[in-house]
This record gives structure tokens, C-alpha cells and sequence, in this order.
């Protein structure tokens, strides 16, 4: 039954972009190191969704940092993890590897400025903004097509143009 479902699956995704979700699954996956699932979840589970700006679409997700307020302090707190499970699951998995795949990106350069060689806690929280980052990058890109900032292509995109 495995085996069924993976063909199903593959199937659906190399068919013809015919909808508006087939072409953003497409248009993702040739960003290089975002695979047929990665942009699968992400336009199935997040961006079949209309968001007026980046703090909506953060908040559906899950990755919005919560305000604390108190006297005269006003700052972010913690991340509110009310959202779309799967979905930020699969955009902090996707930061990881964004971090592999795409060394060379504006995002990875920002990760490893603001990280630089700390270890544990202070690198999952940064991963946690870099997922955000990403997400929201990624958004810009399905709905308007600009390419984030030093973002390479895969080699099959490179050759269709």
C-alpha cells in the first residue's frame, strides 16, 4: 500500500502544472535543495491561503513571536507555536537544509552572522528565525516570482531558463 500511495504521489507531482498550486509546487522546486515535498507541504498546507503581509502569514504557521508588555516595556517574546503544525515542522527541517543548500543566500549569510560558532540553544532559536525568514521569502517568491537574494537554482531550472 506503500508503494501505491509514493506512485500516486509521485505521479501527482510530476504531472502537468495545470492549477495555480501545481505551479507554485513547480516554481519552488527549482530553488535548489526544495524538493517535490518540501513545496508540496508548503502549498498545500500555507500558501493555498490568501495573507495581507508577512505577520499573517508567520502567525498561520506558528513562528510569530508573541509581544510582552508591561509598563513602559514593549518587546517579543517566545514564538506562539498556535498554528500549523505541519507546516513549521517543515519549514524548520527546510532551514536546516536551506543552510546546506544554499550557503551562498542572503539568509544563510544571516544565520551565520548572527550564530557564528555558538551551539545548542542559541542555534535553535536562530533556526527558528531563519524558518521564518525562509517562509516568508518563499511566499514573496510563489506570489510575486522575485528570487530571494543570492538564492541559486537548481541545474534543471538553470537549463529550462
Amino acid at each position: 500500500m506503500i508503494r501505491e500511495l509514493e506512485a500516486e504521489q509521485a505521479e501527482a507531482l510530476t504531472m502537468p502544472a495545470k492549477d495555480s498550486a501545481g505551479q507554485q509546487i513547480a516554481a519552488l522546486q527549482r530553488i535548489r535543495g526544495i524538493g517535490p515535498n518540501f513545496s508540496a507541504v508548503l502549498v498545500r498546507e500555507v500558501f493555498y491561503r490568501d495573507f495581507e503581509n508577512r505577520r499573517q502569514l508567520a502567525s498561520y504557521v506558528g513562528i510569530a513571536p508573541t509581544p510582552h508588555q508591561s509598563g513602559e516595556m514593549d518587546r517579543d517574546r517566545h514564538i506562539s507555536r498556535a498554528g500549523n503544525p505541519r507546516a513549521r515542522t517543515t519549514l524548520v527541517q527546510l532551514a536546516w537544509l536551506w543552510l546546506r543548500y544554499q550557503p551562498g543566500s542572503d539568509l544563510a549569510s544571516w544565520f551565520r552572522e548572527r550564530v557564528g560558532v555558538l551551539q545548542g540553544r542559541t542555534r535553535r532559536i536562530a533556526i527558528v528565525a531563519l524558518a521564518r525568514k525562509l517562509l516568508i521569502a518563499l511566499w514573496r517568491y510563489v506570489a510575486t516570482g522575485v528570487i530571494p537574494a543570492g538564492v541559486t537554482l537548481g541545474p534543471e531550472a538553470e537549463a529550462h531558463g
